[in-house]
């Protein structure tokens, strides 16, 4: 059972696992690199595009998780709201509410 009842709940304990500046930017460059090559499948029609998609996001982050933040990652314990919070703090760093 989660100890988190909601993503509202969940997102605060994602932004502490990911406190330091390097970690954030490679979240921030593998998700960009994921979004680009999704949209490479799909002009390609290949869904090879699609696993190099995750292999992207998920290397970049866990190299920050493993070497900057010496924590484990998010993605074990609570891998939907992990998920959703890749993309919720991308969406952050992009308006300007978490800094790089």
């Amino acid at each position: 059972m989660s100890r988190f009842a909601s993503f509202r709940e969940f997102y605060p304990f994602y932004l502490s696992e990911h406190a330091h500046p390097v970690s954030r930017r490679l979240h921030f460059l593998g998700s960009c690199g994921a979004v680009l090559l999704v949209a490479l499948a799909a002009a390609t029609a290949s869904a090879w595009w699609l696993l190099a998609a995750l292999v992207c996001g998920y290397a970049f982050a866990w190299v920050g998780h493993f070497f900057f933040e010496k924590n484990r990652p998010a993605t074990f314990r609570h891998p939907l709201y992990s998920f959703l919070g890749d993309w919720a703090m991308f969406a952050d760093i992009l308006r300007g509410r978490i800094r790089l």
